[in-house]
């Protein structure tokens, strides 16, 4: 399972090499169609839960996207609305993961996400300290961190 992306980053160079040419679209489709052996091999090659990970990033991906549009356009509303009563601060968030990878994850998708930005990481690795533009209810900002980035990270990594 560990060795698996680098299996398929293999056929992926294999590819390119019997076909001689080391262009980057090349050795991308390369890695489609090592990927669609392993997938067809999947049972016999013991790689399942590589493509049940791909599939949780994927996700994880898709949250992010969502998230990032939403927010810039909470954002964009806020820039031209005149007169708007922003609620800016700092709260502390309540990890529910103790590893460096995941925090260091969570942490960056809430400052690529516009409006949010992370500060800190408490030094126990328990909290996680973040800026919001605005915080118009401070529990739901938290659940939706809880059940949204945190919970697929967490599935995605472990």
């Amino acid at each position: 399972m560990k060795y698996l992306f680098l299996v398929n980053v293999l056929l992926a160079i294999i590819w390119a090499a019997v076909g001689g040419t080391f262009t980057v679209p090349n050795l991308l489709f390369g890695f489609v169609l090592g990927t669609i052996v392993l997938f067809i091999i999947r049972e016999k090659a013991g790689t399942l839960r590589y493509f049940q990970r791909v599939r949780r990033i994927v996700s994880l991906l898709f949250l992010f996207i969502v998230e990032l549009i939403k927010s810039a356009a909470k954002v964009a509303i806020l820039a031209v609305c005149p007169n708007i009563k922003l609620k800016p601060g700092f709260f502390a968030y309540e990890l529910k993961t103790d590893r460096d990878l995941e925090i260091t994850i969570l942490a960056n998708l809430i400052t690529l996400t516009p409006g949010t930005l992370s500060v800190d990481v408490s030094d126990d690795k328990k909290y996680l300290y973040i800026h919001a533009i605005t915080i118009d209810d401070l529990e739901d900002m938290r659940e939706e961190i809880e059940t949204g980035f945190e919970r697929k990270i967490m599935e995605a990594f472990r």
